[in-house]
């Protein structure tokens, strides 16, 4: 027996190559082999035993040499609930960064640690929830609405901005082997999924046709298509009455058929069990489980699939469906090395000294620096020069390490709060206080104030002010939230508003004020604008948070982030949050002014760009052209920026976006320094979804835009520098 499953699993090996490479070509005879032998193999289980594997929880076949495996495992910005593991920022701050190479290198390292204590569990036999391979990660969801308090698992409110650092993270995640999977990683939730998260079980989302194929699936075609992610999750929501995670449309016709997905597809945990519970699609969890299994979904994430034999005793789903369904999960588990041979598997090397390395350590440190976004420098007020004499720390966020975490975190004993990363960082002649001053979400009970004239008095207090994970998250996490984790209001709560006015009207105030926001979603600044000299965004930055904003406190780095949300003037400018219409949402659709655009963010620099030519004004709609300029550091700071190029398309503000972001580049640049840069427009970027949802390329006037920011009279205002020119399309 052993001999004959030894060549059993080597064939399902080749099978997997043969389904998953794409760099490699096989003969149609050896694929009829290879298949056969796949066959021989699930002949020899029961239909309860195939049922059985197709759960999050499935358990060991010891006659077939079958390992128990839990499926289910996190890492949105980390290996998460599994323990030690380097805690890198919240996606929607790595979002911040602009910076594919970092997110791959970043995404790397977590699926080294992952590799790292998968092999150490396996030798411990611990089988348990988080200790595997298989990670639902990234989010790619469109961020739409600021309230969504899942925002902060997104990369932001761009499908192209999406789409990039959702393949790098993928590429970063897999690995490049031509056969083994460094980890599975997974595209997560499909699709129009964004809140609101009390509804998320029940809503039925109609968007139109035009919004579907230009927003909402554009990131997971992209993971899919580019990527080769291995697995997509379904949502929980359904789309055009059906359910997200049983929709004939969305897994058949569009992922399997359209974009040739060849992974498995996961459901949203209890997803199965809202097609009757709530969605009334269905009468019983049997019936659930049929409809599922007959659209597609390979895997369930909860307990419905249990249900599944009884279904093909009914006649519901046929066993040959449940092979098919199988078929792709074996070779997700053979690919990882955790099903039949696994000698020449090179991850199975990677040891304890991967997790929480200095290498990574060091790495969290640079994706936190590169993610924070400096909103506001009035004075040079920053950074702080080297010879500061009083600097007071104050606020509810300044020393909790809850802001550094997020949401889906991992844990380990190398956290730095803001507090611990500015003691140890600041001048060593500076004197620094600290008092918290107020709590995160009520007023103080205690009325007596001795901290804002004290903090008034100094050279300068850093107030440490936004929300935390108390306050937005997922349905059942965020504690403090009367929305189950969204942010209906997107105001700070008062009382730190008023905290801050305290400290800004003292008499004869001698401080400049610095306020550092936490949080992962847009907020309501225009008072806090108002109030203080300095405004940083470093959201939930992470493990290095402290060491980081420090970094860019005391200038030993530029800030360089750029906002990947818009941050509006005021809540009346957001359409109603239950709508799933684009239309004045997001940067490209919006038309009022906000109070941060997207793409924005200042550096201790200034960028010059001129002589922006393109090598011809008229091309025919399949050519490509060449954008050239200059860009100069005109400052005295080394500095990275974000270049960005948008496109403004034929009929921009009634039938398209008003402007698209279509490449961007991240680079460093010495003071002074001057660079030739270019972009090259290619025929995809020129291309309006038509409300059939069928990309096509018009006739007439296309404008281009290079710049540190979005275009728009708001960024005019805030000083961001932009060029454009334009070009016709025959």
């Amino acid at each position: 027996m052993h001999l004959r499953m030894k060549n059993i699993f080597l064939c399902i090996l080749l099978s997997c190559q043969s389904i998953y490479s794409h760099s490699q070509k096989y003969e149609v005879s050896t694929n009829n082999q290879i298949e056969q032998q796949i066959d021989s193999l699930l002949a020899q289980m029961s239909v309860e035993e195939k049922c059985g594997q197709m759960v999050n929880s499935a358990p060991g076949i010891p006659r077939l040499g079958i390992l128990p495996y839990n499926w289910w495992n996190e890492s949105l910005h980390g290996v998460a609930r599994n323990g030690k593991a380097t805690v890198f920022p919240e996606p929607v701050a790595m979002g911040a960064t602009f910076d594919t190479e970092l997110v791959f290198r970043v995404a790397n390292a977590i699926s080294d640690e992952a590799r790292a204590k998968f092999n150490i569990t396996q030798q411990a036999q611990n089988y348990s929830q988080y200790a595997g391979l298989t990670f639902w990660s990234p989010n790619v969801n469109i961020f739409r609405d600021p309230r969504w308090g899942r925002g902060m698992e997104t990369y932001g409110e761009d499908p192209y901005l999406t789409s990039n650092l959702g393949i790098a993270f993928v590429k970063g995640m897999q690995g490049n082997h031509p056969y083994y999977l460094k980890t599975s990683a997974c595209a997560k939730h499909y699709a129009v999924h964004s809140g609101p998260e009390a509804l998320r079980h029940e809503f039925d989302v109609y968007p139109t046709t035009k919004d579907l194929y230009e927003t909402y699936l554009p990131a997971f075609k992209a993971l899919v298509t580019v990527g080769k992610v291995d697995a997509v999750m379904g949502a929980y929501n359904r789309v055009y009455g059906e359910s997200a995670s049983a929709s004939k449309l969305l897994l058949i016709d569009i992922l399997r058929k359209k974009w040739n997905f060849q992974g498995h597809v996961v459901t949203d945990c209890g997803a199965l069990d809202d097609i009757h519970l709530y969605h009334k699609i269905t009468e019983n969890a049997i019936e659930s489980a049929a409809l599922a299994a007959k659209n597609g979904a390979n895997l369930n994430c909860g307990t419905t699939y249990e249900h599944l034999p009884e279904a093909v005793k009914q006649g519901l789903v046929s066993e040959s469906t449940i092979d098919s369904l199988l078929r792709p999960l074996l070779c997700t588990r053979i690919r990882l090395g955790i099903l039949g041979e696994n000698t020449s598997n090179p991850y199975s090397q990677i040891g304890d000294s991967a997790i929480c390395s200095p290498a990574h350590q060091q790495l969290a440190r640079e994706a936190a620096r590169k993610s924070m976004v400096l909103l506001q420098n009035k004075h040079n007020t920053l950074p702080l020069s080297n010879d500061i004499k009083n600097i007071y720390l104050t606020g509810p966020f300044a020393a909790d390490i809850n802001v550094l975490l997020g949401n889906y975190y991992g844990l380990n004993d190398n956290c730095h709060t803001f507090l611990e990363g500015i003691v140890s960082e600041a001048p060593s002649a500076a004197t620094i206080n600290y008092k918290q001053g107020i709590m995160p979400t009520t007023p103080n009970i205690n009325p007596v104030d001795w901290v804002t004239a004290e903090a008034a008095a100094t050279d300068v207090v850093i107030v440490f002010l936004g929300i935390s994970n108390l306050l937005e998250g997922e349905e059942g996490e965020a504690i403090a939230s009367c929305h189950m984790g969204d942010r209906l209001s997107l105001a700070l709560p008062q009382h730190q508003i008023d905290f801050l006015e305290k400290i800004s009207n003292v008499p004869d105030r001698k401080a400049r004020i610095v306020v550092v926001l936490t949080g992962g979603s847009p907020i309501l600044l225009d008072r806090v604008a108002q109030l203080a000299d300095a405004v940083i965004m470093a959201w939930y930055p992470g493990q290095a948070g402290g060491l980081a904003l420090a970094d860019i406190l005391f200038g030993k780095v530029s800030p360089s982030g750029k906002l990947p949300v818009t941050f509006p003037a005021d809540e009346e400018q957001l359409p109603d949050y239950e709508d799933y219409s684009m239309k004045g949402r997001t940067y490209r659709y919006m038309t009022e002014k906000p109070m941060y655009p997207f793409g924005f963010g200042l550096t201790y620099s200034s960028l010059e760009i001129s002589d922006l030519r393109l090598n011809t004004n008229h091309i025919k709609k399949n050519d490509r052209m060449k954008l050239n300029f200059l860009v100069k550091n005109s400052g005295s700071y080394k500095t990275d920026e974000v270049l960005q190029l948008y496109v403004t398309l034929p009929g921009a503000g009634m039938d398209n976006p008003l402007y698209s972001l279509k490449s961007f580049r991240r680079i460093t640049l010495e003071p002074q320094e001057e660079r030739l840069m270019e972009f090259e427009i290619t025929p995809d970027m020129l291309e309006t979804i038509t409300a059939n949802g069928v990309p096509v390329i018009r006739p007439g006037k296309y404008k281009v835009t290079v710049g540190n920011c979005s275009p728009g009279a708001r960024s005019f205002e805030l000083g961001c520098i932009t060029a454009e020119t334009s070009f016709f399309v025959k």
